[in-house]
């Protein structure tokens, strides 16, 4: 059995760098800005005309764009440098130069773009986060048109446009699903989806069937459904790397409710109770957050089951601690509505929202530095205003309004050292802050 279970593992490894692609480095770079033109106007009877240099063309943009037909970033395994065009140089008799082209990065919806060297989010393509500009190109210089004064008549110089900008990301992708199938290769989790759901995965009694997490729509009537995902098999060792390894286990990151789905009448000779433990201590070792998701057990295969005090030692050591045990059978269907009304139970206690990661790295506020990224002024009326690059592009990807989107904003107050700046200029207590179109009382 372990040199088959090698084998597959070898294919495995093979077959997903061919189908399927949750995570690449790729290196983007925008365009950069034209030069603005240094010219004077000579014509027949206009021998000493004035400057009439035109304005370089901006650069191109990088823009990210989901699309919801994609569902794997293979596309992205041979190209890895994505560049925008550049501006032109500015032309004479005020000719503007032609602007860079932009360039759009299609990537499948629930795609985490980080910073390559930190590992910090950048911006999270899913909810309403469609479309963003990652980088912008540089802006166009000035032609000596614009210099001109009334003691500087002929300006002999122009403004050289913007630098490109270049960023290295990882793009990853991290499947969108309210409830995740977990659980050993072969339990029977693909048979499961394709039962409850439109989902039509491979299935096939060997280890390692499925090489990529598969989606389905289970329609619970009366308006109610959810969205499912087959996961691939995890097994001992997976948060290191072994079996499918890590690679799919921050695919469960965004599921509200994990079904762990065990072989109760354990074909392949495993106890589904250390089952149960194995892969829960996987979870752990890979994030404490998933650890702490809400689970069901589906004791599958009953059909088939030789020893009936199966489920009640499952019920007995996991019920207590909170993790409901449904027998079920994939094969004749019986406990399958019973595993799915309460899971729907469960899922109401969440909300409809999908789990959307906050932005933690801002591209244009990383350039300008830590101290050039925000100002703090008095207005007329004695609010503080805050403003800058990092802090609007903040605003405009977190929900204050959400418990999980509070805290990252206080918490980027005191990391960016908004807070102390504040207090600096001499804040006080119920004392107004306006940051764009956001304004509240400041209180310690």
């Amino acid at each position: 059995m372990q040199k088959f279970e090698a084998f597959f593992q070898r294919f495995y490894k093979e077959a997903r760098h061919l189908a399927f692609k949750d995570i690449v480095t790729i290196r983007l770079r925008s365009g950069k800005g034209g030069n603005g033109h240094v010219s004077f106007r000579r014509e027949k009877y206009v021998p000493n005309g004035g400057p009439d240099g035109g304005d370089g063309g901006n650069g191109g943009d990088v823009i990210l764009q989901v699309d919801k037909g994609m569902n794997t970033l293979a596309d992205y395994r041979f190209m890895r440098v994505y560049a925008a065009g550049d501006g032109e140089e500015g032309g004479k008799k005020n000719c503007h130069g032609k602007s860079g082209e932009s360039i759009v990065l299609k990537v499948p919806y629930g795609t985490v773009v980080k910073e390559h060297n930190s590992g910090k989010v950048i911006v999270d393509m899913s909810g309403d986060n469609e479309q963003y500009t990652i980088l912008c190109g540089g802006r166009g210089g000035l032609g000596n048109q614009h210099y001109a004064t009334s003691t500087m008549q002929a300006p002999r110089y122009s403004k050289p446009g913007q630098p490109a900008k270049e960023l290295t990301v990882d793009l990853e992708l991290k499947v969108i699903a309210d409830v995740g199938l977990i659980g050993y290769p072969s339990v029977g989790k693909s048979t499961l989806i394709s039962r409850v759901s439109n989902a039509r995965p491979k299935i096939a009694d060997y280890p390692f069937t499925t090489l990529q997490p598969n989606l389905g729509m289970v329609d619970m009537g009366s308006g109610e459904s959810f969205c499912i995902a087959d996961l691939p098999g995890i097994i001992e060792g997976a948060s290191e790397g072994a079996g499918l390894g890590h690679q799919f286990l921050r695919h469960t990151e965004r599921t509200r409710v994990l079904i762990h789905v065990v072989d109760a009448a354990a074909f392949e000779g495993r106890n589904p109770v250390e089952d149960v433990y194995t892969i829960n201590e996987e979870l752990r070792k890979f994030s404490e957050t998933l650890a702490k998701k809400r689970q069901v057990i589906a004791a599958n295969k009953i059909d088939a089951l030789s020893d009936p005090a199966v489920l009640d030692r499952l019920k007995e050591i996991f019920e207590p601690a909170g993790i409901p045990v449904y027998p079920i059978s994939c094969v004749t269907g019986k406990g399958i509505p019973e595993l799915l009304h309460g899971v729907t139970e469960i899922l109401k206690t969440y909300g409809s929202q999908p789990v959307v990661y906050a932005p933690e790295y801002f591209p244009e506020a990383a350039e300008e530095g830590e101290d050039g990224g925000f100002t703090v002024r008095r207005a007329d009326d004695g609010a503080f205003v805050v403003e800058g690059v990092m802090i609007e592009k903040m605003l405009g990807y977190t929900n204050i309004d959400s418990e999980k989107g509070f805290m990252f904003f206080q918490n980027f107050l005191k990391e960016r050292g908004i807070l102390d700046a504040l207090t600096d200029a001499g804040i006080q207590e119920g004392d107004t802050v306006r940051m764009y179109e956001l304004e509240f009382d400041y209180y310690q």
